[in-house]
């Protein structure tokens, strides 16, 4: 279960790869602009002031944070489904996935058809988390390894590989990393890093455990992520890795 409170915190360093990604989206006058995995919603309204004239759609397999975009919609439409069964339409122009396909196991095979069935000139751009590597997420794996069948400690590629994919189906290709510092402040009970990865990376450990083992996880997983990234001046240097993709369609 997602929980958009828990998830938006920390929002503007959150948001900033999905600006940085978008900024890079060359379309003018869009038909359809599509947000592959659009959590409670606030990014992909920013879509629609982007291009006004485009009709906007979010797509979230989560209830509540479908439930939460729909509460503020605006002018966009927001529906409930899994994005690997999605498919794109004959006037979807644009479509945006930022921080989800880690979430979709499948999502190399999907990338080649996604892109095939984009309109002539289309563009899909994407962002995933590059992190896994981290001190903080390898904690993680190491303790869930045994308690949570199936969690996969490095779920995406890298930048060079999802190029090599998108060229490979036809497309012109941007893609980078950047590595943002986030300078979160040690203001809590709780360590900061504890704090966001259970907005994301350990929601789905905590589905699979009940309250007292989360309890008992939690427990053991804190001191690691303190050792791993220390309190300084009040605030915690946390490093987090992202992978971005732009590519475009050949027009007619």
């Amino acid at each position: 279960m997602w929980d958009p409170a828990v998830y938006r915190r920390f929002g503007a360093e959150r948001s900033r790869p999905f600006f940085d990604l978008v900024q890079r989206v060359g379309a003018e006058k869009p038909r359809s602009v599509v947000d592959l995995g659009c959590g409670p919603g606030e990014l992909t309204r920013t879509l629609a002031q982007r291009w006004p004239g485009a009709r906007v759609t979010g797509l979230d397999s989560s209830p509540e944070m479908i439930a939460k975009a729909s509460a503020e919609a605006g002018s966009v439409a927001f529906s409930l489904g899994d994005i690997a069964a999605w498919r794109p339409g004959p006037e979807d122009d644009v479509v945006i996935t930022n921080a989800a396909l880690q979430w979709v196991p499948e999502h190399l095979g999907l990338l080649p058809q996604w892109f095939a069935g984009l309109p002539a000139g289309g563009w899909f751009a994407m962002q995933v988390p590059g992190n896994f590597d981290s001190p903080g997420h390898r904690a993680v794996w190491d303790l869930a390894a045994d308690s949570v069948p199936g969690l996969r400690a490095d779920p995406v590629d890298d930048a060079a590989g999802y190029a090599d994919l998108l060229i490979t189906a036809g497309a012109a290709v941007d893609a980078w990393e950047t590595t943002y510092l986030h300078l979160l402040p040690a203001d809590g009970p709780e360590h900061p890093v504890l704090r966001w990865m259970e907005g994301t990376a350990l929601r789905p450990v905590r589905a699979a455990l009940d309250d007292a083992a989360w309890a008992a996880f939690r427990a053991e997983l804190a001191p690691r992520i303190a050792e791993a990234h220390p309190v300084r001046h009040g605030l915690v240097a946390f490093p987090f890795r992202r992978i971005f993709v732009v590519a475009q369609k050949p027009p007619v």
